[in-house]
């Protein structure tokens, strides 16, 4: 299902692509990484590597074809933003070593509320 403002447009009319799958592993490694990190409305916020809406299948053509024309990722990224607008979002991985950074304050303010807790009971008694 192509949302009507895509069709209306036929600048934005998904292009007829074949690409299942690229022959070169790295290759299709490297769009299956890019297509989890874009979300669909059209698809219900799925990633387009998940969904099987017909516009996340042509995104992913589209992805395919130009990862296989040695494009990089971040400038296939833009160009989808660019050409689906609201129909699509970025979401970024989050990163193994970027978690860390996210837990350490709550750790910290947890340990700091028990060790405070404790000092006030020690006074209190």
């Amino acid at each position: 299902m192509v949302p009507g403002a895509l069709l209306a447009d036929p600048t934005m009319a998904p292009e007829p692509l074949s690409y299942t799958q690229l022959p070169d592993p790295a290759q299709e490694a490297q769009a299956q990484a890019l297509m989890q990190t874009i979300r669909c409305v059209v698809c219900q916020g799925q990633s387009i590597a998940d969904s099987d809406a017909d516009l996340a299948g042509d995104m992913r053509a589209l992805v395919r074809q130009r990862i296989a024309e040695g494009e990089k990722p971040e400038a296939i990224r833009a160009w989808l933003i660019q050409r689906y607008g609201r129909w699509v979002s970025y979401t970024p991985p989050v990163d193994a070593v970027t978690w860390p950074l996210w837990i350490a304050p709550i750790l910290l303010l947890g340990i700091g509320g028990l060790l405070a807790r404790s000092a006030f009971r020690r006074r209190r008694a």
